[in-house]
C-alpha cells in the first residue's frame, strides 16, 4: 500500500463512499503477511517509498508467484530480482502482459496498477565492458521502475577510454551515475574526476584468476582516490539501482 492508496482510502471514509469496516480490511494486513514461508512487508510502499523488492534466487517458483502476488495486491507492482526463465514463466502465467522480463539483467517486473510510474531526473548506467551488462541491467531497471529516467552507456572501460569521451556531455548531465567495471575496476575513478555529481560503483565478477571473482575490481573501487565514488556490494546491480534512484529523487 502506497501513500495515495491511504488518502484514497481515508478520503473514501470521510465522504462516506467507503465504509469503515471496508476500510478496516483493507488495512489489516499492515505491515505484514505471514506466509509461513515468508513475511511480506505489505507497509514497504507505504514506508520507503517502494514496495518490497523479491530477491528469487534459492526460492521456488511457487513461492516466487505467492510473494508477487501478495505485493501485487497491496502495491500495484512488484520487481523480482536474480530470476530465471522458468521462474518468469511461472509468473507470467499469472500475471499475462502485466508481467516483463528482462534477459541479461534477469528482472521481472509486474505493473497491474492504473498509475504509470512517472520517471524524473537521469540516472547513467556505464559499464567497462559488454559482459558486465548483465549487472548493468539489473540496476538500470531498478533505477527506472523506482521512479528514474535512465541513459544506458555500455562498453567504454578504461582499455579504450576514448570510447568514453565520446559521451562526456551526456555523462556530465546526469544526477547521478552507475558505473559498472570487473577487471581491475578503474571506471568508477575515471568516471569520478570528471564530474561533480556522485558516482556509485559496481564491481563485477567478470575477469581472470587474479580478479577473485570481483574481489579486485571491489578493493580498487574501495581505494578510489576520486572523493564523489560510493561502492557497493560485487555483481550488486540492484543495491546501486536503488540507491541512485533514491539520490536522483532528493
Amino acid at each position: 500500500m502506497r501513500t495515495d492508496d491511504v488518502k484514497e482510502l481515508l478520503l473514501g471514509v470521510k465522504t462516506g463512499n467507503i465504509s469503515i469496516e471496508k476500510a478496516v480490511e483493507k488495512l489489516k494486513h499492515l505491515p505484514m503477511k505471514d506466509m509461513d514461508f515468508a513475511h511480506v512487508d505489505t507497509h514497504r510502499a507505504l514506508r520507503a517509498g517502494f514496495p518490497e523488492v523479491v530477491f528469487c534466487q534459492g526460492k521456488t517458483k511457487e513461492q516466487v508467484v505467492k510473494i508477487m502476488k501478495e505485493i501485487v495486491l497491496h502495491s500495484g507492482y512488484c520487481l523480482g530480482t536474480r530470476a530465471q526463465k522458468e521462474v518468469f514463466a511461472a509468473v507470467k502465467k499469472v500475471f499475462g502482459k502485466n508481467a516483463e522480463y528482462n534477459t541479461p539483467g534477469r528482472t521481472i517486473f509486474v505493473n497491474c496498477s492504473k498509475k504509470e510510474i512517472s520517471k524524473i531526473g537521469k540516472v547513467a548506467v556505464l559499464t567497462a565492458g559488454t559482459s558486465d551488462i548483465p549487472v548493468a541491467e539489473e540496476a538500470a531497471v531498478t533505477a527506472e521502475v523506482t521512479g528514474s529516467k535512465v541513459l544506458r552507456i555500455y562498453d567504454v572501460g578504461v582499455s579504450g577510454i576514448h570510447r568514453l569521451f565520446r559521451h562526456y556531455d551526456e555523462i556530465r548531465e546526469a544526477r547521478v551515475i552507475i558505473a559498472v567495471a570487473g577487471m581491475e575496476g578503474a571506471l568508477p575513478s575515471v568516471v569520478g574526476g570528471l564530474v561533480d555529481k556522485p558516482v556509485i560503483a559496481v564491481p563485477t565478477s567478470v575477469g581472470y584468476g587474479a580478479n577473485f571473482g570481483g574481489v579486485s575490481a571491489l578493493l580498487t573501487m574501495l581505494n578510489s582516490c576520486s572523493s564523489n565514488v560510493l561502492t557497493v556490494n560485487i555483481d550488486n546491480g540492484f543495491g546501486a539501482g536503488y540507491a541512485a534512484s533514491i539520490i536522483n529523487k532528493l
